[in-house]
């Protein structure tokens, strides 16, 4: 319970407030002890958009360098042979990766909309992110934290049914 002046936790049992003085009748204000997945939910979905904008960014860098100065390379004297294979892997490194950052901003849109499929989906991300040093590992073991407990399932279903009902 906290006092409703100055927010300093009291018991229930206590009359006057040992923070500012306030005299408490027969109603405590009290707050509702929030779940850690409704603490952290809204926070995750922003990291999720935040890294995929970062993953978007790099992908149509890579794409761009790949199509404009891989291919002109053996205009420069480079191997024809090494610019052969380079420009289609880069392209298609650029394309994976564009794909994983359309998944996370859908990932974060789902958990900002408290979507039933979002934590599932954000989790195999996370699994997918640990790779991905430092930012990607950061958010990666962040996420699992948050969603991967038992707990969190029965926690996220009973978000996402209190989302429905609004």
């Amino acid at each position: 319970m906290f006092c409703d002046r100055c927010g300093a936790e009291v018991r229930s049992d206590q009359r006057f407030c040992g923070h500012c003085g306030r005299a408490f009748g027969e109603a405590l204000a009290g707050y509702p002890r929030r779940s850690r997945v409704q603490e952290h939910i809204r926070l995750l979905a922003i990291f999720w958009m935040a890294l995929s904008a970062f993953n978007a960014v790099g992908a149509v860098v890579l794409y761009v360098i790949a199509n404009t100065l891989i291919v002109r390379l053996p205009d420069m004297g480079a191997s024809a042979v090494a610019t052969g294979w380079l420009h289609p892997f880069l392209t298609v490194i650029s394309i994976l990766v564009a794909a994983k950052a359309a998944v996370g901003f859908l990932v974060g849109w789902g958990l900002l909309h408290r979507e039933p499929w979002a934590r599932i989906v954000t989790i195999v991300m996370a699994f997918l992110a640990l790779f991905n040093i430092p930012f990607g590992t950061v958010l990666g073991i962040y996420t699992l934290w948050v969603l991967l407990p038992a707990e969190s399932d029965a926690e996220y279903q009973a978000h996402v049914r209190s989302a429905e009902a609004v």
